[in-house]
């Protein structure tokens, strides 16, 4: 499995669903997501991510790779709706590598 091919497909797929792209609500989960607004995928990242604590406190670990996965469709649900590219979260994990947590948390403005 190619985690890039992936993301890149998942992407198309979410680009098209757009409203603006001719996402159809009746047809599509994420069309009619994107048709409700930032609040209803924005509550959905809310209920991934408390479901994927659930599962991780559970420490079942299908639940956890399940719930991972729901979190992080939602949160690239997201960021395509905000136009930011998943590219731009990498590079910001990588300016981070090498940084100790404390010392990055330290450097936020």
């Amino acid at each position: 499995m190619n985690a890039d091919l992936v993301l890149t497909e998942l992407m198309t797929v979410l680009e098209s669903r757009l409203p603006s792209a001719g996402g159809d609500p009746d047809s599509s989960y994420v069309a009619k997501l994107y048709a409700k607004g930032p609040d209803a995928f924005l509550k959905k990242v809310g209920e991934e991510a408390t479901e994927f604590v659930m599962a991780a406190k559970d420490q079942n670990h299908q639940a956890l790779v399940s719930e991972t996965a729901d979190l992080w469709f939602h949160c690239l649900v997201a960021l395509n709706y905000y136009n930011i590219d998943p590219s731009e979260v990498f590079a910001e994990l990588a300016k981070r590598q090498g940084i100790s947590g404390l010392v990055e948390k330290a450097n936020r403005t």
